[in-house]
């Protein structure tokens, strides 16, 4: 196959595999307790905003983890 070929596919997967992530990111950023959960730190002050998203970070981590997990097994069979 030819070299160029063979670029312009990773190119178009990887454009196709931001995008989806990109859609991914915008569809959570709509769902509402993820970043305001008991344990995510957020600091205000007049003209700054600090969100640091520890516990959602490991829930959305987890979810990911099994969904991952399932789908990895059902390939496998």
């Amino acid at each position: 196959m030819n070299s160029l070929q063979t670029m312009g596919k990773v190119l178009l997967l990887a454009g196709s595999a931001i995008a989806l992530l990109g859609g991914l990111l915008w569809a959570l950023s709509r769902v509402g307790f993820l970043g305001r959960l008991p344990g995510d730190i957020r600091i205000e002050r007049p003209g700054f905003t600090c969100l640091v998203p520890l516990v959602s970070s490991i829930v959305l981590s987890l979810l990911l983890t099994v969904v991952l997990n399932v789908i990895i097994r059902i390939i496998n069979r």
